[in-house]
């Protein structure tokens, strides 16, 4: 079993940056994609970034630069920049994983992220 730690969340003034931090709880597994997704309130939730095994990245077409995906062993960060009110969601790390011989879907529980204008 694996749980996805989440950290960085917070209330940042528009313009501004926070970083996101997802840490797997354990180690010794395979890491196939890893990243975040947001969903604000009356909304669908959506990719933010991804990074996977190969090291590729993806990024939703909102983020123009801003966001940086990065892995550390198990630990995924998100370094958010030039922050917009439209960035206010809550934001899910998510992973896809090799564990146990078979591939594994974790959620975190989310943490808000609130930009002021």
């Amino acid at each position: 079993q694996v749980q996805l730690v989440e950290s960085g969340g917070g209330l940042v003034q528009a313009g501004g940056s926070l970083r996101l931090s997802c840490a797997a709880s354990r180690s010794g597994f395979s890491i196939r994609t890893m990243g975040w997704y947001r969903q604000a309130p009356g909304k669908q939730r959506e990719l933010v970034s991804v990074i996977t095994s190969g090291d590729s990245t993806n990024y939703g077409d909102f983020v123009k630069g801003r966001f940086t995906i990065s892995r550390d062993k198990n630990t995924v960060l998100l370094q958010m920049n030039s922050l917009k009110p439209e960035d206010t969601a809550v934001y899910y790390c998510h992973a896809e994983v090799n564990l146990y011989g078979t591939t594994l879907a974790y959620w975190g529980q989310g943490t808000q992220v609130t930009v002021s204008s």
